[in-house]
């Protein structure tokens, strides 16, 4: 593999890593913030979230990083690969999570797709 081809796709897992710290953040204080505070109403919600991943790799680590950041739940991906559902503690706007999802870790999994 070329050097630097190997140095571009670091930086972008290493991007990865760093936004992944920041939803964990927020998502933590989010849900400790919902458990101290019991008259929070909660929106829990099952979502269809579609996938622009083609790897299995890359569905799989996506389906990983919204299992491991609370709050959020991978429950199944549908047969074609094409879609994950995903259970939302607070699911208030359906397409803002779906938003939420695609741009911070699937968009950055698709550039280390290529």
């Amino acid at each position: 593999m070329n050097p630097l081809r190997l140095i571009a796709k670091l930086g972008i897992w290493a991007q990865l890593g760093v936004i992944f710290l920041i939803e964990l953040f927020k998502s933590s204080f989010a849900v400790a913030w919902a458990v101290i505070n019991p008259s929070i109403r909660l929106n829990p919600a099952i979502i269809a979230v579609p996938l622009d991943l083609k790897t299995d790799i890359h569905i799989a680590t996506l389906a990983n990083l919204v299992s491991l950041t609370p709050g959020t739940t991978s429950l199944h991906v549908s047969e074609d690969r094409k879609t994950l559902y995903v259970h939302a503690l607070d699911c208030a706007d359906e397409q803002a999570t779906i938003n939420g999802i695609k741009t911070t870790f699937e968009s950055i999994l698709i550039r280390s797709e290529a």
